[in-house]
């Protein structure tokens, strides 16, 4: 496997490897990673689909991207996902397979028209006193030493960042700062993740610092990311013959290890009606392991139920069981520490509401906070509308996607997501933590974020909203602080037929918590053992291109140029003398142009 750039080895097609047509895949896991390796197995691997086996414990795939109606409950939408334009590998792929949408169009050809015709921006980004503009203004807000700190910790080498917090490496001066909170609420940070986690996402996005103030830089899909990204993928795989085994739990994965040579020697799992079974495998049947997964025991609420947490166990759940199970089989620490990443869940949780409304007073309160009609069908809130006076207490954040989420979807209905990175401190109103709360205590706490008379909320909240909650223990596991070893390479040294693919599996440059990520790990996966003669997209190199650097310390420090910035004497000295020798060069016509300069 190796990695290219450019149209040269994207535009290739991948000729049929050698020894394909003995191959079998068993993919254990239907998230996108799982998926993805089978799209790449049976289109650029050339293995026949139906000697591909996906196996899911769930009546359904899509893992964590998921999206659903209820008929006695109602829609659960757990989380939402934001795209890039530069998430190569994921456009690799989403260009051969056809919409949902509109068959006729490719999944990237349809999400590329509609936000071509329908770009996404926020009107407002934060709020405060119930529902007011909170005013950001595409601000960063930080000082002169926040920015030499940030500084200091990109060019900090990710080594020196194992085990480290954010806390560990960036102050006060910084936390205040509308960066951290633009940052903290769009990825879900918190100040105890990861270090390391957090330099890669400043790497990975450094060209989009301009456009995540007002959202410019994202993109959504038409639909739930249920409806737009998995089934329209489910079906290309279905229509080639790949098996979904359904009620299928994969309880391990027995290996032969001797020396470095790592063999993947049989299947064990067990079906909803205690039913073992076990999969005997070969060299030519290639397994692939979803290790860990971030909405692994979500606990579900709805309208009048809070979420029952009472069996949860730190350190357990399906995935995380199966990943102990696999990783405890090698002494050289190859297969991971899944300990690292599930044994916080005070750390590691947050929650998210998915609340319907069709009321015309709450539809007019959602217009005067983001300035849109929700009922248009286009972009609505541009992203999460964050509540700035909430942070000491929920720290909740909102947002509306294009209407209708789902095909189904009444026309005059509106869905709202709603999550808090906080649960176990009381609302600003509902003086409860949101853990302990019903669906209408959830919706409550909304409505008085965006003005609803203190009068009308309650009667408001239990009569025209219908509100599920979702409590996701294991959601921010993967920002624990780690060190590089403790997710496994995607393919591990010495694995003869066998790969991690996942959140929780190593992929070096990408970052985690994003569709692209999941994907690069399918296909790095099946290049790797299946040995395919095309290069595997490399990251988007903006952290190497001196131009998108240059525009990022324009806008991080609110389109002031350097030559302004209140520098020790030593450096202002060093910056003339430098100054001088570029004058009248390409170099200064490229620092002025950037703007980094008067």
């Amino acid at each position: 496997m190796f990695y290219s750039a450019g149209n040269y080895d994207a535009f290739v097609h991948a000729r049929k490897p050698k020894g394909a047509d003995k191959k079998s895949a068993y993919i254990i896991g239907s998230g996108l990673a799982g998926l993805s390796s089978a799209f790449y197995l049976v289109r650029d691997g050339h293995v026949k689909g139906d000697r591909i086996h996906i196996l899911e414990k769930l009546p359904v795939s899509g893992g964590s991207c998921d999206g659903s109606n209820n008929p006695d409950k109602g829609f659960y939408m757990r989380g939402g996902r934001e795209m890039d334009n530069h998430f190569e590998v994921m456009w690799d792929m989403y260009k051969d397979i056809p919409s949902y949408e509109d068959p006729s169009m490719s999944v990237l050809d349809y999400y590329y028209y509609l936000n071509l015709e329908d770009p996404n921006y926020s009107l407002c980004r934060a709020t405060i006193n119930r529902g007011e503009d909170a005013h950001t203004d595409k601000l960063n807000g930080l000082s002169d030493k926040a920015q030499e700190e940030l500084l200091k910790f990109y060019m900090t080498p990710e080594k020196d960042l194992e085990d480290k917090k954010i806390s560990d490496v960036l102050d006060e001066e910084f936390f205040k700062s509308n960066f951290w909170l633009y940052w903290q609420t769009m990825f879900a940070f918190q100040r105890w993740s990861s270090a390391l986690e957090m330099k890669r996402y400043l790497h990975r996005f450094i060209h989009h610092i301009d456009g995540l103030p007002d959202f410019t830089a994202l993109r959504f899909t038409k639909y739930n990311q249920y409806e737009s990204m998995i089934l329209p993928l489910q079906n290309w795989l279905k229509e080639k013959g790949v098996h979904f085994d359904f009620d299928s739990d994969v309880k391990n994965v027995i290996f032969d290890v001797s020396g470095n040579k790592k063999v993947a020697k049989s299947i064990v799992m067990k079906s909803s009606s205690g039913e073992e079974k076990t999969i005997d495998l070969t060299e030519d049947d290639l397994v692939f392991i979803t290790n860990g997964c971030c909405t692994d025991s979500t606990c579900y609420g709805d309208q009048n139920t809070a979420p029952d947490l009472s069996k949860l166990v730190e350190g357990k759940g399906e995935s995380w069981d199966l990943w102990n199970n696999i990783a405890k089989q090698v002494k050289d620490g190859s297969f991971g520490k899944p300990e690292v990443f599930c044994g916080n869940i005070k750390e590691t949780n947050w929650m998210s509401a998915t609340i319907q409304t069709s009321d015309d007073e709450i539809i007019s309160l959602i217009k005067n906070v983001c300035k849109r009609d929700p009922r248009l069908g286009k972009v609505t809130t541009g992203g999460i509308v964050t509540v700035k006076d909430s942070v000491n207490n929920w720290y909740c954040s909102w947002t509306i996607n294009r209407q209708p989420q789902f095909k189904s979807q009444n026309p005059n209905d509106v869905l709202v997501w709603f999550y808090a990175l906080t649960t176990d401190k009381e609302g600003n109103y509902v003086k409860k933590a949101m853990k302990d709360c019903k669906g209408y205590e959830v919706a409550m706490e909304w409505l008085y974020h965006i003005g609803c008379p203190v009068n009308k909320i309650e009667e408001l909240a239990k009569n025209k909203c219908n509100t599920t909650t979702s409590y996701m223990p294991y959601i921010d596991a993967f920002f624990q602080p780690r060190k590089n070893e403790d997710r496994p390479k995607v393919v591990p040294l010495g694995a003869v037929n066998f790969a991690f693919v996942g959140q929780f599996a190593e992929t070096p440059r990408d970052c985690i918590f994003t569709t692209e990520y999941s994907i690069r790990t399918g296909m790095e996966a099946v290049y790797t053992l299946m040995n395919v003669e095309r290069g595997v997209p490399e990251v988007w190199g903006s952290e190497y291109d001196l131009r998108d650097l240059l525009k990022a310390t324009y806008y991080i420090r609110d389109k002031k140029p350097v030559d302004d910035m209140k520098l020790p004497l030593f450096i202002k000295l060093a910056m003339k003398i430098g100054l001088k020798k570029v004058k009248d060069t390409d170099v200064e016509l490229l620092l002025k142009e950037e703007k980094v300069i008067k």
